[in-house]
């Protein structure tokens, strides 16, 4: 069974047990994240297709790191006397995926 998640501006294919890398997110490692905005939900035999969202999915979550990477952005011209160099901190956070709720028990038509 997996789930298609919205996350800020960007989706996630996920399933019980994988470990996502979402925009950074205020708490403690170990503490519960859900989300709410489910797109699809497939299981064994069918998928369930939200139209834009399934009422009553979610994926639930477990906070595992707050972390970040850094970036260097360097600019040269060669023979120009033109060297910049810029850093950039991106922080974000890791959720291990703990349990995927399906909504509907079937698919709706309209």
């Amino acid at each position: 069974m997996y789930a298609v998640i919205v996350d800020g501006s960007r989706q996630y294919r996920v399933k019980e047990g994988d470990v996502i890398r979402i925009d950074y997110r205020e708490g403690e490692p170990g503490q519960t994240v859900e989300f709410g905005r489910v797109l699809l939900v497939k299981g064994e035999t069918e998928a369930v297709v939200g139209q834009p969202t399934i009422e009553g999915a979610r994926v639930v979550g477990e906070l595992k790191e707050q972390t970040s990477e850094k970036y260097v952005i360097q600019r040269f011209r060669r023979r120009k006397n033109y060297r910049r160099l810029k850093g950039h901190r991106q922080p974000y956070s890791l959720v291990r995926i703990q349990q995927i709720v399906s909504g509907e028990a079937s698919p709706s038509n309209g």
